[in-house]
């Protein structure tokens, strides 16, 4: 007889798994495949699984609201979803959605993630051998029967054509915000500082847009981060973006600050480019709310001081999703309970 507890103890003896020494052959074999996880980031990624999403007492919170089916009368259905690639084990989350859902999962792996999804995929069969029947690693998704996609905006419109007959869930690009009102703390700003940094700002939960009050001096912030310099220059992905961006703005004059390796550019728009922080000045509390609202369907996540701007994390946080975190704000596991 299936049931809850079947279902995630074998993601629960994953976690434990990810808290040990076991996973180093995994962290360095993840940096020599794609140079952007580094085997610092990919051991935080994995930590942030094993301690948001894979531990007992989360895992139970997270599924009892749910009208799960646990009956193996009920016909799991295949589940194609295709992964994301931008940070280390970024599609973790689809996996352990279908697979505890009940269903099936067809795979379509990101080629910059490869290594350590298969690793994830891994351990969990040689945990529970059963798992390895509802696992499958494929280039098509012709055979499924709904979808899980995520991507760009352009690579979302073709999903939209190719997957518009069955049930689907098609994310596009998103960001996230930082608030800032210049009362911060240099610890509040370090914390930011990794909100913007952290995966090299690669992920749709990195900051890559601040909102400043009027008059607002940045010195502080730089002061800040000054310590995560020499990681961000020694990195050479990293710091040719830099180089590239800093010519650009050099070339162009467009006006910014600079400290040698993050530059802060103020501007409109939302999406800013790797070892770029946006900027925008706000005049009040209502002027915030608007600019906010303008945007609201692009932006992923907000950070702001102790999380007290409404609907937002503290600093530090943006990149330790919970399991009721769902990307772009849908829910994941309703979607697929209700097939």
């Amino acid at each position: 007889m299936d049931t809850i507890k079947k279902r995630i103890s074998p993601f629960i003896s994953l976690g434990k798994l990810l808290k040990t020494t076991l996973i180093e052959e995994a962290v360095f074999r993840a940096y020599s495949h794609n140079h952007w996880f580094t085997p610092e980031f990919v051991r935080q990624s994995l930590r942030a699984i094993s301690e948001e999403y894979l531990e007992e007492e989360k895992l139970s919170n997270w599924i009892e609201p749910y009208s799960l089916h646990y009956s193996s009368q009920t016909a799991p259905k295949k589940i194609g979803v295709v992964m994301a690639g931008n940070v280390p084990a970024v599609g973790f989350d689809d996996l352990l959605c279908v697979l505890v859902s009940g269903h099936h999962l067809l795979a379509k792996i990101s080629n910059d993630d490869r290594s350590l999804m298969l690793f994830l995929i891994e351990k969990l069969i040689e945990i529970e051998p059963e798992l390895a029947e509802r696992i499958s690693v494929v280039e098509r998704l012709n055979a499924a029967d709904a979808y899980i996609a995520t991507g760009s905006d352009n690579t979302a419109r073709y999903f939209e054509y190719y997957f518009s007959k069955k049930p689907h869930i098609i994310r596009r690009n998103r960001t996230s915000v930082g608030i800032l009102n210049g009362n911060e703390t240099k610890e509040e700003l370090a914390a930011l500082g990794r909100d913007v940094l952290q995966y090299f700002g690669l992920g749709c939960r990195n900051v890559a847009k601040v909102y400043v009050p009027e008059g607002y001096d940045f010195r502080e912030f730089y002061e800040a981060i000054e310590p995560q310099h020499d990681y961000y220059v020694s990195h050479h992905k990293y710091f040719n973006n830099y180089e590239y961006n800093k010519s650009v703005y050099l070339i162009n004059q467009e006006p910014h600050f600079d400290n040698g390796f993050l530059m802060t550019r103020e501007t409109e728009s939302l999406v800013s480019p790797i070892s770029v922080l946006f900027y925008e000045r706000y005049q009040s509390a209502d002027h915030l709310a608007e600019l906010l609202t303008t945007n609201e369907d692009k932006i992923q996540c907000i950070v702001s001081q102790k999380g007290n701007y409404p609907n937002s994390l503290p600093f530090g946080q943006a990149q330790s999703p919970t399991l009721f975190d769902y990307a772009d704000g849908v829910d994941t596991m309703a979607f697929l309970t209700g097939l």
